[in-house]
């Protein structure tokens, strides 16, 4: 059986109380913001939220201290999350399976294509710097005789 020994801890208890009350004072705050003339209804609806988050504060300060002083309740706690369930056949979709690889008319996949189209692309990048090396060294004698007459 539980003992009846309660603990009283005036920090919690503190740190309770003033959550509660700065909850409240923002649903006063937002209460206020609602009534005045640039209120919305988003700050009454945050003036309705407040309370609620005040009330939780204490609901979980209160839950604390019965499972603190109670373990046959922690116990029922554990008991209802007790161990991992199964999920009943037919519940869940069935996994997608891979797709197949698309073949092209030809009989080749697309694979294959992509890699003959980055080949070609290599290809025409080496005689693109080809010319350029050919452009830059027919450009380089000019640039040297015009630079000797000035």
């Amino acid at each position: 059986m539980a003992s009846n020994k309660q603990r009283h801890r005036p920090a919690l208890i503190a740190l309770v109380i003033v959550a509660a009350v700065a909850c409240l004072a923002m649903a006063w705050w937002q209460l206020d913001r609602f009534e005045s003339s640039s209120g919305t209804g988003q700050n009454l609806g945050y003036a309705l939220q407040w309370p609620a988050f005040a009330a939780f504060f204490v609901y979980a300060y209160r839950k604390f201290v019965v499972l603190e002083d109670n373990p046959d309740e922690v116990e029922k706690m554990h008991a209802a999350n007790n161990g991992i369930k199964e999920i009943p056949a037919g519940i869940l979709p069935p996994r997608p399976s891979a797709a197949p690889t698309p073949t092209v008319e030809d009989g080749t996949t697309e694979g294959d294509q992509i890699a003959e189209y980055n080949r070609i692309l290599a290809e025409l990048a080496e005689a693109d710097a080809a010319r350029l090396a050919r452009l830059q060294a027919q450009a380089a004698p000019s640039d040297n005789s015009q630079r000797s007459n000035q």
